[in-house]
């Protein structure tokens, strides 16, 4: 039986565990920390859903109590841009605005529940490889100081974040990107409100001429604030004020939306700061080892894909190792059918974002820029139809077709499929809402290697048939 050694207990290092697990595969995840522990990234997209249905743990975070997302509202120039997901793909279609300390603990203690070895206060200090593969682990117990080394492991997955134990500290081939060297600083208010158009649990963002803010509605009344703007700017602004906390208090008044949201809220006293936070690794996969999510890359939270990338990219690794466990693709097809389908889903979003950041254009022109995205058979009859569907995380969760044309359907969105289907025979007069979400079939089928992903009766990754002669 194959063994897979799992460094990072966030989403995707929890995800990919549990579903190997469930494989009959055996895992051990190496955390850092000890939960809970805090963590930003509060905001989560409805594809979020289904993965976490996948894995067993949906009704533990369902339990919690996090509001319910149903999409967002854009205050982007002189625009309102309203993305509701409830109105467009129907009731099922929501994800969550989440305190990620009790997120993530759950999805960790659910890894465990499912038979993974999980071991918190592990700081990995060293990757040791044989050639191009990694064949030991060495860390340290936080607490005992007492070192450690695993050695025996057939696959390693890393999804420890942006501390990278192989892109940022083995390998060294992060590459930041040059456009988004953007610094973030956020805190907590108690009380507030949202823009009136705004979905139900939505956020909301809103442009400034040197940036962007985002309001996150949390449980019990409390808001997520933060301003996000260039490295340079924000040099420039901390130097005109003593503390962190100052700038930001400062950076709400200045914002006449902002201020109005929070006229009635108290500012919870602590600033964070985040920088130099959107990259990209040369390689996500290599003989004996997949990067999830941040370990690979992030773009920006300004569509809050961060979670989204990670539980997608956590599918896609365990589904290549239980493919390639099994013996149904080389260890080879599954490094080229993981980087092929995770670098498909990071570059839509990067794409889409690098658009909206051009803020001169214009709703309209983000709006068509989504649909060039997605397949352009499938015409939305909305204009913000695709650029909802992707900022929902749903483009990367698309049933495949296999080289013959035959459907694969591997039911990663029989929630948003029922509600289309229901949406569809409420309309009036037999009108559909929305057209089919059919995307481009790359999201889950890889073209050159003729592979795609189920997951029925069970995760793994399968080669489609030859195409029939004539």
């Amino acid at each position: 039986m194959s063994k897979v050694l799992v460094v990072g207990g966030g989403p995707g290092g929890s995800l990919a565990a549990t579903l190997l697990a469930r494989a009959g595969i055996s895992v051990t995840l190496l955390e850092r920390e000890t939960f809970p522990r805090y963590h930003v990234g509060e905001s989560l997209t409805s594809s979020c859903r289904v993965m976490m249905d996948m894995a067993g743990v949906l009704d533990k975070v369902d339990a919690m109590g996090f509001t319910s997302r149903r999409g967002a509202l854009l205050r982007w120039g002189n625009e309102d841009w309203t993305i509701d997901w409830h109105e467009l793909f129907g009731p099922d279609v929501r994800g969550w605005q989440v305190e990620r300390a009790d997120f993530d603990e759950v999805l960790l203690r659910n890894a465990r529940e499912q038979g993974a070895e999980v071991i918190e206060g592990a700081h990995v200090k060293k990757v040791v490889f044989e050639g191009d593969r990694p064949v030991a682990v060495d860390w340290v117990d936080a607490t005992t100081r007492t070192p450690h080394r695993v050695d025996d492991f057939d696959y390693l997955i890393d999804a420890s974040g942006r501390a990278g134990v192989l892109s940022a500290q083995h390998f060294r081939d992060r590459r930041a990107h040059e456009i988004f060297r953007n610094v973030a600083v956020w805190g907590y208010w108690d009380g507030g409100s949202l823009l009136p158009e705004t979905p139900s649990g939505g956020l909301n963002v809103v442009s400034a001429p040197d940036g962007w803010y985002w309001v996150i509605p949390l449980r019990d009344e409390q808001y997520s604030i933060g301003f996000v703007t260039h490295k340079t700017r924000f040099t420039e602004l901390r130097g005109q004020f003593s503390s962190d906390e100052e700038m930001l208090q400062h950076l709400v008044q200045k914002s006449d939306t902002v201020r109005d949201l929070l006229s009635k809220g108290t500012f919870l006293g602590r600033a964070r700061v985040e920088q130099d936070y959107s990259y990209v690794a040369d390689s996500f996969s290599g003989p004996g080892y997949f990067l999830v999510g941040d370990a690979a890359c992030f773009l920006d939270p300004l569509l809050s894909t961060g979670v989204h990338l990670a539980m997608y990219s956590a599918v896609l690794a365990a589904a290549s190792v239980i493919g390639t466990a099994s013996g149904d693709i080389s260890e080879a097809e599954a490094q080229g059918f993981y980087e092929s389908l995770f670098r498909n889903a990071y570059a839509r979003l990067i794409v889409l974002v690098s658009g909206v950041y051009e803020q001169y254009k214009g709703k309209d022109n983000y709006f068509w820029l989504a649909q060039r995205l997605v397949r352009e058979k499938e015409k939305y009859t909305r204009p913000n139809g695709a650029f909802a569907e992707i900022s929902a995380g749903l483009s990367d969760l698309r049933d495949a077709r296999d080289a013959r044309g035959t459907s694969v359907m591997p039911e990663l969105l029989q929630e948003a499929d029922q509600a289309r289907q229901r949406a569809d025979r409420e309309a009036p007069d037999g009108q559909p809402n929305f057209t089919a979400l059919r995307i481009e079939a790359s999201d889950l089928y890889d073209a050159a290697s003729g592979l795609y992903l189920v997951t029925t009766p069970s995760l793994g990754v399968r080669r489609a048939s030859a195409p029939a002669r004539s």
